[in-house]
């Protein structure tokens, strides 16, 4: 059996372990819970590499059970859901799912999903910087913001920022060029790699993590193109 935990939250029994018979098939540790409560005490005491979460469950919903651990981490989320609406699918992108299946689905589609979301979260756990990140620094100081790139410590006028993994990668891509404006598309590919399937809409989300964490943070959007991060004195990239 391989190291990954896998929780399946859903309050459907013959889901749960349809999910977890396929997962178990792949050798993956898996834990079923039938409420988003059950889940968020399991987050606290023994936290999963990976989520398959439901959205719609008794008492807390599958979105709020995203976003709480959305706030602490960048383990992936494969929601499943009846809802097949793109506002449905959009939201729980928003909300910071990596991904959004469709029920009726196929477990083997999930699997293959699931492999895939592993590998990409392992790459970024290892990766001790983005994708083609200049690591000619240790550090990084921009105004009030200061970055230890070996240690991924974020420093915001003197106080010290608890930041995830794709959050530092994030704000580590402005630092190093700032003023300059980023696509969308090319934020993807430094933060999540060039193999990721999901919608762009990823990095609005997580943008506005960054703002909500940093609440001065000058990230701005650039209309018909993506975001900068615009700085006084920054050369231009």
């Amino acid at each position: 059996m391989n190291d990954y935990f896998i929780a399946v939250v859903d309050d459907d029994q013959h889901i749960r372990n349809l999910v977890e018979a396929y997962l178990v098939k792949e050798n993956y540790r898996t834990l079923g819970v039938a409420t988003a409560e059950e889940a968020w005490a399991l987050w606290r005491n023994d936290p999963p590499d990976l989520w398959v979460l439901d959205i719609m469950l008794p008492g807390m919903d599958g979105y709020e059970l995203c976003r709480r651990i959305r706030e602490e981490a960048d383990v992936p989320i494969v929601m499943i859901s009846a809802k097949d609406s793109e506002v449905d699918k959009i939201m729980g992108l928003e909300f910071g799912s990596d991904d959004y299946l469709v029920k009726p689905f196929s477990p083997r589609e999930l699997v293959a999903r699931v492999k895939r979301h592993l590998q990409r979260w392992d790459k970024l756990r290892t990766s001790d910087v983005p994708v083609e990140a200049n690591n000619s620094k240790s550090m990084l100081e921009l105004g009030p913001l200061q970055l230890l790139l070996d240690e991924r410590r974020v420093f915001w006028d003197k106080q010290e920022v608890d930041l995830t993994f794709k959050e530092f990668s994030l704000l580590q891509a402005f630092a190093e060029h700032p003023n300059r404006a980023f696509t969308r598309e090319e934020l993807l590919v430094l933060v999540w790699g060039d193999d990721y399937f999901g919608s762009d809409r990823a990095v609005d989300h997580l943008i506005k993590r960054l703002r909500k964490k940093i609440e001065n943070l000058p990230v701005e959007a650039v209309w018909g193109h993506g975001y900068r991060m615009r700085m006084e004195g920054g050369d231009p990239s």
